[in-house]
């Protein structure tokens, strides 16, 4: 892995990628979703991580999170393998009529790979980039919130629901699922 792409400082606002093998668009489902969000809060709470900002896109998760002992690599990781099992498991068991094609796809990474046993969800690494200036931050912020309006899933930020925007919005009393701690 580059030196560009290691975590340097994990006490400073970090903005990284999470994706999907392939640009899977796996995040269609409100089930997914949550998994995200249980699983988030849960390193919130348990791990110490801050998440700063967020959005799920279809195949990917934009975070801007900080940890105060240095261990974002690991919650990272943790947090790619717990969520692996659990998506695997909810293809598995609700209704999803991309369900054979989807297992046969992470099953094929994962054998293709050698990186996983059965399968394998998440590609590797997740591109760290460390904002340690509050134009960085800012920019990154509005690169989140504003994805799902470039991407045309929405015409407004506040209208994605899998996003941190509301909890940055002026006047809001209608938060977001995970527990974000606002830069600002």
């Amino acid at each position: 892995m580059s030196e560009k792409y290691k975590v340097i400082d994990s006490t400073v606002p970090t903005f990284i990628t999470i994706t999907v093998v392939d640009w899977v668009d796996l995040f269609i489902r409100p089930v997914y979703c949550d998994i995200l969000d249980e699983s988030l809060n849960y390193c919130i709470k348990e791990k110490g991580l801050s998440v700063h900002a967020y959005v799920y896109m279809s195949s990917h998760i934009h975070l801007i999170v900080t940890t105060p002992d240095g261990e974002l690599q690991n919650i990272v990781r943790d947090l790619k393998k717990f969520t692996s099992k659990k998506l695997i498991e909810a293809i598995k068991e609700h209704p999803e009529s991309r369900r054979e094609w989807l297992l046969r796809k992470f099953s094929f990474e994962a054998i293709t790979t050698g990186r996983a046993k059965n399968y394998k969800l998440w590609q590797d690494g997740f591109h760290p980039v460390i904002l340690d200036t509050l134009e960085k931050i800012e920019q990154r912020i509005r690169y989140i919130h504003y994805n799902p309006v470039e991407a045309q899933i929405v015409f407004n930020e506040r209208d994605y629901v899998n996003s941190s925007y509301r909890n940055y919005e002026e006047d809001n009393t209608v938060f977001c699922n995970v527990a974000v701690e606002t830069l600002w």
